[in-house]
């Protein structure tokens, strides 16, 4: 049984997920922003599991203390993850600025999961899994836009902020050669989930072709040597990312604007 941990699991590819894996007996640690559908997810979870109650953890990952807080509180509970699933994610919104003055996608794409990995690195150890969910859609970031300074479209915000997960996922590997294990995933393009709906106007594909990699990578032993690399769902295979994502100077340049941001900011 594995311990863990998925953000952004109260609808879409994050609850899949979470029923697929409760499914086969893991204890899951299900994170959300509102209360109703985090109650919800925890019995439906619950149902599947036979376990009660079902940890949840109540966070907004736009405000970047709420994500060292959602860190700590794990951390203050367990002693140990076997799996952290990055999922939560934002494209379209009608507010697309926070409190903080950062654009909402690269706040809750990119920056919280590197700042909830970080500070959980010491429960995951050598041998756990960091799931980072990127996407087909891969834009050059513009630091810019990541510190707020400039205003972009959803679709370019959301294109950048998948490729700087993308490129942090690398740098987080390189840096931590020992373990654990994280590697950024596309689920793949188009599933029918609330933001591709809300988004998009269409119903979306079947949602557990993306919950069913989410659960491999988790999981399986086809990902055990796949720290650092990309793995896109679409190809069913890994690929490189936007090339973009192989240049050691521009990702030290982006790891360090993020670094400045957080420092300012929790």
């Amino acid at each position: 049984m594995r311990i863990i941990l998925i953000t952004g699991a109260t609808d879409g590819i994050g609850l899949e997920t979470a029923r697929m894996l409760a499914g086969s007996g893991h204890k899951l640690l299900l994170h959300g922003r509102n209360p109703k559908k985090l109650e919800a997810g925890a019995r439906a979870i619950a149902e599947i599991s036979g376990a009660e109650p079902v940890e949840t953890y109540l966070a907004d990952l736009s405000d970047m203390k709420q994500t060292a807080a959602l860190a700590d509180a794990v951390s203050a509970k367990h002693d140990r993850l076997d799996v952290l699933i990055n999922n939560a994610g934002v494209l379209a919104t009608p507010k697309p600025i926070t409190a903080d003055g950062l654009d909402i996608r690269f706040a809750v794409n990119t920056l919280a999961p590197y700042l909830l990995t970080k500070r959980l690195l010491p429960l995951l150890g050598r041998s756990g899994r960091v799931v980072n969910l990127s996407s087909a859609a891969q834009a050059p970031v513009d630091l810019q836009a990541l510190a707020g300074r400039t205003h972009l479209s959803h679709n370019a915000a959301y294109a950048q902020s998948k490729l700087a997960i993308t490129i942090w996922t690398r740098f987080m590997a390189v840096t931590n050669p020992e373990g654990p294990m994280i590697v950024a995933v596309n689920p793949g393009s188009l599933l029918g989930s609330k933001m591709v709906k809300e988004s998009y106007g269409v119903s979306g594909g079947d949602l557990r072709i993306g919950a069913d990699i989410l659960a491999r990578a988790a999981t399986s032993a086809e990902f055990e040597g796949a720290s650092g690399k990309y793995y896109d769902n679409d190809a069913r295979r890994f690929s490189p990312p936007n090339p973009t994502a192989q240049d050691a100077a521009g990702e030290k340049k982006l790891v360090q604007a993020m670094e400045q941001i957080l420092t300012r900011l929790t």
